[in-house]
């Protein structure tokens, strides 16, 4: 469960006494008049309700419209400077419980250009899985979540654990953000836990993990 490292990438330093993050997406009105797929925004809060992040989409109007929830892009993570702090990849891959020889992938950089850890998606056909690598390509971590991920009126749980599964260190949370947002916008919230002394890269790539679970399972 823990890992611990001396090195703190430049501008994941607020990471370092944080136990809980929060995920805003933040609702495109051109979205909901013309229904046309724009890059998503999100804001990263502290347990206070102080942004410490903005998230930003990047990727191609082609493949939002062709490829949906399973597009190619980069996520720019900004910190209140408006500097670069970190970025995470996704490939194109194909996503479906039955196609086990191409799962979803993405990795993460801090600073951009420099790799601390990668979300990997295991196979399973009922199940989400997910392995929590360091930059070693070492498995340090899993998330499992639930069998269904529609959660109406409830938050849908994906839970972190230890790498044996003999122990939950933390959660993230996709939590219910009310009739009228869930049913027009693809706007969602979340909330990540992790133990405090978690190393601040495999923070960082928790937080990756949130970003690829929101593609994955609820972008419309």
């Amino acid at each position: 469960m823990k890992e611990m490292s001396s090195e703190t990438p430049p501008g994941l330093e607020p990471l370092l006494q944080m136990d809980k993050i929060m995920i805003f997406q933040k609702i495109e009105p051109i979205e909901l008049i013309l229904g046309i797929e724009t890059v998503n925004k999100y804001e990263v809060k502290d347990s206070l309700n102080q942004q410490i992040y903005y998230a930003l989409e990047k990727s191609n109007i082609c493949c939002r419209m062709c490829c949906g929830n399973s597009r190619a892009m980069k996520i720019r993570i900004i910190d209140n400077t408006d500097t670069e702090v970190m970025c995470l990849i996704r490939s194109l891959r194909c996503q479906t419980c039955w196609c086990p020889c191409c799962l979803q992938e993405m990795e993460v950089q801090a600073p951009p250009g420099q790799p601390i850890g990668y979300i990997i998606q295991r196979w399973n056909a009922c199940i989400p899985r997910f392995s929590i690598q360091n930059k070693s390509r070492h498995t340090v971590l899993r998330i499992c979540g639930p069998c269904c991920q529609s959660g109406c009126c409830n938050s849908v749980n994906f839970k972190i654990q230890t790498l044996n599964k003999k122990e939950v260190i933390g959660n993230i949370a996709k939590n219910w953000s009310g009739v009228l947002v869930e049913s027009f916008t693809d706007a969602d919230n979340f909330e990540v836990t992790f133990p405090m002394q978690l190393d601040v890269n495999i923070k960082a790539t928790l937080m990756g993990a949130t970003f690829l679970i929101d593609f994955m399972y609820f972008e419309n």
